[in-house]
C-alpha cells in the first residue's frame, strides 16, 4: 500500500504534468498552477459550515481553524499563511499575530464587534478589516423590544411566583397595584442612534411609544421617517420611562451608565441594556435598583463577561436581582443574523480575490 507521503508526492507529479487538475500536500491545496486561498477561522469550527451559502464554493479554499482564546504562537502554527481570516467579533487580533501573516489581505469579524482587532496594526499592513453592519440590527432590536416587555410585565417575579404556585395571588396583587404597563404608555428613550437603535425606534412606533433620542451627532433626517424626537441626554434621562443603551464601547463610553447617571434618571424608570456590558457600572446600578431610584434592568450583557457566580450583579440581594431580567447575550446571534453575517463575509472574499475593495471596511486607508 502506498504510504501518505508517497502518495502526495506521487499526485505531486502527476499535477505538474497537468495529468491531474487538483492536489493537496503539507496542508497546502493547488488548483491548476495557483495555489488555493487559505482562510482562517478563529472561532467555533461548525459555524461557517453551518451558515456559508452555496455559492461560497467552501471546497475551494484551504480552510483552518483554531478556538478562541488561542496563543498567537498556536494561531500561526495553523495559519500563518492564510489569506483572509474570520474572526468571532470577541476574539483577539493582536499586532503580532498581523505582522507575521505575510499574505493576509483581510480580517472579517463574524459579527458587528471587532473591539480586540488591532485595526491601526491592520491599516499599516493595508490588511483590510470589515465587520457586518447592520447584519444583526433587527435580532438586537427584538431582544430589546422583549427586555422592554419583560420588565413592564414583571417577568421575572412572576414566573417565580406562578412556580411556587402563587399564580392567583400574584395576579390579584398586579390587579389592585396597578403597576403593570403597556409601552403605548412609555416615552422611551434611546441614547445613541445607530443601526440597531434605528431598527428599536422602528419597532417601538408599532407599539404606540413616545420615542426619543440623544446621539453624539443629530440624525434629522431620519427623525421624521422613524417619528422619533431629538433631545439632550439630560432630558433623556429626566423624562425617558425606558432607556436603552445603544452605544459602543470605547474608552471615552466606558462605564457611561455610572450613579450619576442613574440618578439622574426619572424616579421609577428602567434600563436596558443590549450593547455592551462594559457601558454600565454594575455595582452602580446595584445600589440605583437597591435604594428604589430605579425599578429594573434588562441586561443581554454586563461587564465581566463570560459571567461566573462571582459576578456582582449574581451576587447581588435577591430584592435587586429580582428586578433585572438578564438574557445571554444572545440580541444578535440569531440563526438568520448569522447567515447575513456570512453571506457578508463571503460576498467580500470574492470581492478581494478579485481585485476589488471589501464592503464595510472600518480601517480605511
Amino acid at each position: 500500500m502506498i504510504g501518505q507521503r508517497a502518495l502526495e508526492l506521487k499526485n505531486s507529479a502527476l499535477f505538474d504534468m497537468g495529468l491531474i487538475k487538483t492536489v493537496k500536500t503539507d496542508n497546502i491545496t493547488y488548483k491548476e498552477g495557483n495555489r488555493y486561498m487559505k482562510i482562517l477561522v478563529i472561532g467555533k469550527e461548525g459555524r461557517l459550515a453551518q451558515y456559508a451559502p452555496q455559492w461560497a464554493d467552501m471546497e475551494s479554499y484551504d480552510i483552518s481553524y483554531v478556538p478562541m482564546g488561542s496563543s498567537d504562537d498556536d494561531i500561526l502554527a495553523v495559519g500563518k499563511d492564510a489569506d483572509f481570516m474570520l474572526a468571532d467579533a470577541m476574539a483577539k487580533v493582536s499586532e503580532n499575530l498581523i505582522s507575521n501573516m505575510p499574505k493576509l489581505k483581510m480580517i472579517h469579524s463574524e459579527g458587528v464587534g471587532f473591539n480586540f482587532f488591532d485595526i491601526d496594526a491592520a491599516r499599516e499592513k493595508h490588511i483590510y478589516v470589515c465587520n457586518c453592519k447592520a447584519a444583526n440590527a433587527d435580532a438586537v432590536a427584538e431582544q430589546t423590544i422583549l427586555l422592554m416587555l419583560g420588565l413592564l410585565r414583571d417577568v421575572v417575579r412572576g414566573d417565580a411566583q406562578f412556580r411556587n404556585g402563587e399564580q392567583i395571588n400574584i395576579k390579584e396583587r398586579y390587579m389592585i397595584n396597578g403597576n403593570l404597563r403597556e409601552l403605548s404608555e412609555c416615552t422611551v428613550g434611546l441614547l445613541g442612534f445607530g443601526d440597531i437603535a434605528q431598527a428599536a425606534a422602528r419597532m417601538l412606533n408599532a407599539f404606540g411609544a413616545n420615542v426619543i433620542y440623544s446621539n453624539r451627532t443629530r440624525r434629522q433626517a431620519l427623525e421624521d421617517k422613524l417619528n422619533v424626537t431629538y433631545v439632550s441626554q439630560n432630558e433623556l434621562l429626566s423624562k425617558s420611562d425606558i432607556i436603552s443603551v445603544h452605544l459602543n464601547s470605547n474608552a471615552e463610553t466606558y462605564h457611561t451608565v455610572d450613579e450619576k447617571f442613574l440618578m439622574s434618571m426619572k424616579k421609577g424608570a428602567f434600563l436596558v441594556n443590549t450593547a455592551r456590558g462594559d457601558l454600565v457600572d454594575s455595582d452602580a446600578l446595584i445600589r440605583a435598583i437597591q435604594n428604589g431610584h430605579i425599578a429594573g434592568a434588562g441586561l443581554d450583557t454586563v461587564s465581566g463577561e463570560p459571567v461566573g457566580l462571582d459576578n456582582p450583579l449574581l451576587a447581588a440581594p435577591d430584592d435587586v436581582k429580582d428586578k433585572i431580567i438578564f438574557s445571554c447575550h444572545i440580541g444578535g446571534i440569531t440563526g438568520g443574523a448569522f447567515r447575513r453575517c456570512h453571506e457578508m463575509f463571503w460576498e467580500n472574499v470574492k470581492r478581494v480575490e478579485n481585485g476589488k475593495k471589501p464592503e464595510r471596511i472600518v480601517n480605511m486607508f
